[in-house]
């Protein structure tokens, strides 16, 4: 049974339409808060940061409102990054973590990813459950008058998730020396990105770092790399970060000049990490990750496991399997024995504890040649589109053609209204042939 709510990584859309707005909002906290409580935790918190969405000015109070309706006392954070929140949501053994955000999306989108008080991201089971308190009669969820919840507002969110941070690394771990670019999207990590950097001794130069309400992933951050490529050759830093609205994407520039995307970053992270014999495993990627990748772990004997895409499911197979790193070619990287989801500051600091010794950037990634890769992304009125007879049909014939020369993944996107269609193969030509195919019966 598919999810009416939930999607790849919570819940999302575009604000004041169907399930963004003040009125399910409020539905939201209610049910999250309902279901949340009934744990029997005697303690009932939950905690709410957001990105810097002019949205979520609306939503948060409503969100608030509903999750105090349930008896839920809130702390509040303001603009902090997703995995700040799943810290925070486990070190202050909260009930629940809630991020007001939509992610890599543009301004006009907002959604909320839910955390348990272990700082992990829901599972589809509890996605399922809460959705049925979301469409239960209001009333039956309502606390008595003597139970309604309290909210306060924390100031010092970044300061603890900063704090969090660095003790993860020696005391003497200092970047006194080295030359950051980073891209702060206009979004969460606008605050505490650049802080981070300069409390560790390093020269930084930011953009992305003055949010208004609609420039968040605006021509900037993850999705947009070229920004961070400039502003590192211009300043001729050590190392370009560029991370997305919530911070729990990072795209890498070295000091050349050349993007370094998700994929990159774990082969580099995977190699490291097994020479100094701490990876656990293997390495858990997604659908989406590099046929070139997965040949790469081959020759150096590391398993390689896919699950389906959006760093929950990562991690879920991270746990399943007892692995401590994975990630995805889009930047959501996991550092098992950090964190519990995606977070760019973190694994930039992971990078940068190699580059203090006076390494290059360049010399540390491009580990393996990528197998040519094209993505389109088909905007769709139904994303059911994709199970016609007609669509199907094309993604047969796509799979036929490029059997034994690369493959193909056609899906629906977890958090927009489009069809992603994907192909790798060292024959360009064939390769433009079956993607065509395919597109062809989506339109």
């Amino acid at each position: 049974m598919s999810k009416k709510y939930f999607g790849t990584d919570g819940i999302r859309g575009k604000v004041n339409f169907e399930k963004i707005n003040g009125e399910m909002f409020f539905k939201f906290g209610l049910a999250v808060g309902t279901y949340f409580k009934n744990l029997k935790k005697n303690k009932q918190t939950a905690i709410i940061a957001k990105d810097t969405r002019l949205s979520g000015y609306s939503l948060e109070p409503a969100l608030v409102s509903g999750l105090a309706s349930a008896g839920m006392h809130v702390f509040t954070l303001g603009p902090l990054p997703t995995n700040g929140l799943a810290m925070l949501t486990k070190k202050m053994r909260a009930n629940m973590g809630i991020m007001i955000t939509a992610s890599h999306n543009t301004y006009d989108y907002n959604g909320l990813k839910l955390f348990g008080p272990n700082g992990l991201k829901l599972s589809d089971k509890i996605e399922k459950k809460i959705e049925k308190l979301i469409d239960s009669k209001i009333i039956n969820n309502l606390s008595k008058p003597k139970t309604l919840g309290r909210v306060k507002r924390l100031e010092d969110g970044n300061k603890r998730y900063i704090e969090i941070l660095k003790k993860n690394f020696p005391k003497s771990f200092k970047l006194k020396g080295l030359r950051i670019a980073i891209d702060c999207a206009n979004g969460a990590a606008y605050k505490s990105g650049p802080k981070l950097f300069r409390s560790l001794g390093a020269k930084v130069y930011e953009i992305g770092c003055s949010p208004n309400g609609l420039n968040i992933n605006n021509k900037c951050g993850s999705t947009n790399p070229s920004k961070i490529k400039l502003l590192t050759k211009k300043h001729k830093a050590d190392l370009g970060v560029s991370l997305d609205g919530d911070a729990d994407r990072i795209i890498l520039c070295d000091e050349k000049g050349n993007i370094i995307n998700g994929d990159q970053i774990l082969a580099t992270l995977a190699m490291r990490w097994k020479r100094k014999k701490i990876l656990k495993g293997g390495v858990v990627g997604t659908l989406m990750s590099n046929y070139g990748l997965e040949n790469f772990f081959k020759k150096l004997k590391i398993k390689f496991l896919r699950s389906n895409v959006g760093d929950r499911y990562v991690k879920e197979m991270m746990q399943k399997n007892k692995f401590n790193l994975g990630g995805e070619q889009s930047g959501h990287i996991i550092l098992g024995k950090f964190a519990t989801t995606g977070d760019g500051l973190m694994v930039a600091l992971e990078i940068l504890f190699s580059l203090r010794k006076g390494d290059k950037a360049s010399e540390l990634f491009f580990k393996f040649k990528p197998t040519p890769q094209i993505l389109e992304n088909i905007s769709v009125k139904d994303k059911s589109v994709i199970n016609s007879t007609k669509c199907k049909k094309a993604i047969k014939m796509a799979n036929k053609l490029i059997k034994g020369q690369g493959r193909m993944l056609v899906r629906k996107s977890g958090t927009e209204p489009k069809i992603r269609v994907m192909g790798e193969s060292k024959n360009k030509a064939l390769l433009l042939k079956c993607i065509n195919i395919v597109k062809e019966s989506i339109k």
